[in-house]
């Protein structure tokens, strides 16, 4: 145990350490494309595939980015930005209709893939196709939900025609999760056939700034400069190293401290670990605020063996005992440990934008073990033994907390242990590499949809602005199974026929502030019900090289969303 965490258990005194927050630098390099040799770039979360439609993972969206682009992108800012088209869809352009069923995208005039052969809007129809045929199990199916059929007018022209009015029209092919697939790279992997594909899934062919040269599953992955990339002169560097595996730690002092790599992705590294090696001159902590939630989810079936099927869990069944497990947490101290100013307590699975944020759930963050064991004694669960642990009707109030491996995890897992002892419930924690916890291996065990255990942690976050897709997640339909390949964000197996009506209600509402409204009873449903438990509201926390200019970290979208722009700066 490190001092800091002992210090959190016993006196609960916390001093925390700030850093200096550095913007990236936008400016663009100019010169030959390829010039300033190798990009090292150190992703300790090995990907494990390269088609973020077969991962939720947002270490393969991010390891793929590179070489897979959307039609639009969302800015450091929240805003959407044409990318492989000429402009953003609207009712005020005309590319929005009327009835709000349809939305035209119109491809930039010259696009070619890495090959050389040209994009149209039969990629674009082709894609839709692939996610959505039946047993691909593809990840971001939910990306693509009231999407009747895609018209292809000319080579240029997609026009997406929906089953209902959407008001929100850009949840498919907006962001890294939902680029645009060569159809003639994956005409042979639909359906059952798609996670077989290892060719294509391992080196897709793209519009962006690089192609893959060789993939390693959870490992590495090397690229190189896209000599046909649309933009003469980019990207400045002619070869890329994404090296996976590792930990946070060391890939916090790989760019931080050795100087041996250039960017550091995703750094859940507790203050005081972080600001000293920022001191040392080499690299700065850069940060962004989007929608990212720390959570813990409740796994409301019986793990293990029974994973596939529908037994309840005999303790989590209980909402008493999630809600006294949640009262149990002090989220202040927990941020304050874990992220510093890089995260804040958080009482909403879905933080932001302001306007999406409810106030119905603020205090969270007060610990309160006085209500927490007046619920379990109110609910029957007692010790009556006086071995510390409370049973109810001969079940123990026994828990196993899985997680990745992650120093700031396992400080929170030893936290939380130690509170919810303090309850009377007893808890076995568990942790397994990142690599696996968030892989998309349908054979393992310890994946973060196969569930198997009471309760887990990890974070997620809303693909855009907008939180209809996101919130989907937790949809009767969305949770994982052997029939969907293991893909789906309700990953708990909550169901409750209210919540799915209102999603859908959601789907069919105008105006921003009557969804805004939806939204925030939608996410009071998950947090009340202890569906989910929030945690911290973070940060986006990467490093770089200080001799590496052009870098925009990105919290709403890929935070390579602009690798065509990085350059090294001279010496």
């Amino acid at each position: 145990m490190t001092a800091r965490l002992g210090r959190a258990l016993g006196a609960i005194v916390i001093a925390s350490a700030l850093w200096a927050i550095a913007p990236g630098d936008s400016h663009a390099a100019d010169g030959q494309r390829g010039q300033d040799g190798q990009l090292r770039l150190f992703y300790w979360q090995a990907p494990s595939t390269l088609n973020p439609y077969l991962s939720g993972g947002i270490k393969d969206v991010e390891a793929a980015s590179p070489v897979l682009e959307p039609l639009a992108r969302l800015s450091p800012e929240g805003e959407m930005i044409p990318w492989l088209v000429q402009r953003i869809p609207t009712a005020e352009n005309g590319d929005v209709a009327e009835d709000m069923r349809s939305i035209t995208w119109r491809l930039k005039p010259g696009l070619v893939w890495s090959d050389g052969s040209q994009v149209t809007s039969s990629d674009i129809a082709f894609t839709h196709r692939y996610c959505t045929a039946p047993g691909a199990g593809c990840a971001q199916v939910e990306s693509f939900r009231d999407i009747d059929r895609i018209e292809t007018p000319d080579a240029q022209t997609a026009i997406i025609h929906f089953t209902t009015p959407k008001p929100y029209p850009y949840s498919a092919f907006v962001g890294p999760q939902t680029p645009i697939l060569q159809a003639a790279q994956f005409a042979e992997c639909l359906g059952p056939a798609a996670a077989g594909c290892s060719d294509a899934n391992f080196a897709p062919i793209g519009t962006g700034p690089y192609r893959v040269t060789e993939f390693r599953p959870g490992d590495a992955a090397l690229f190189e400069a896209n000599d046909r990339f649309r933009t003469p002169g980019k990207p400045a560097f002619a070869t890329v190293m994404l090296k996976g595996g590792g930990s946070a730690m060391a890939a916090g002092r790989a760019v931080l401290e050795t100087g041996e790599f250039d960017y550091a992705w995703n750094l859940q590294l507790a203050p005081d670990v972080l600001g000293p090696m920022e001191a040392r001159g080499r690299g700065q902590v850069v940060t962004a605020f989007s929608t990212l939630v720390e959570r813990l989810a409740f796994n409301l079936r019986e793990p293990g063996e029974s994973a596939t099927g529908d037994a309840p869990n005999d303790v989590l069944a209980d909402r008493a005992v999630r809600r006294a497990l949640a009262l149990a947490l002090d989220r202040s101290i927990m941020s304050e440990i874990g992220y510093g100013p890089a995260g804040r307590p958080a009482c909403n699975i879905l933080p932001g934008p302001p306007l999406y944020a409810s106030d119905a759930n603020s205090g969270c963050e007060r610990q309160d073990m006085k209500a927490a064991r007046a619920l379990l004694d109110s609910s029957g669960w007692i010790d009556s033994d006086g071995d510390g642990v409370r049973e109810r009707a001969g079940q123990e109030l026994e828990l196993t907390f899985l997680t990745s491996t992650n120093a700031v995890r396992q400080d929170f897992q030893t936290l939380a242990k130690e509170w919810w002892r303090q309850i009377g419930a007893r808890t076995e924690l568990r942790a397994v590499e990142a690599a696996v916890f968030f892989g998309g291996d349908s054979g393992s065990p310890d994946t973060l949809q196969k569930f198997n255990a009471d309760i887990q942690m990890y974070a997620g976050a809303s693909d855009g602005p907008d939180p209809e897709a996101y919130l989907s997640g937790w949809s009767c339909d969305s949770a994982p199974n052997p029939q969907n390949g293991w893909q789906g964000r309700n990953i708990g197996h909550w169901c409750d026929p209210a919540y799915d009506a209102l999603l859908a209600q959601l789907s069919s509402t105008t105006g921003t502030m009557d969804r805004a409204a939806i939204a925030r009873t939608l996410n009071d449903m998950l947090v009340q019900q202890y569906v989910v438990v929030p945690l911290i509201d973070r940060g986006r926390v990467s490093a770089h090289a200080n001799s590496l200019e052009g870098v925009r970290i990105n919290a709403w979208d890929s935070e390579l969303w602009n690798i065509a722009d990085w350059h090294r700066l001279p010496d």
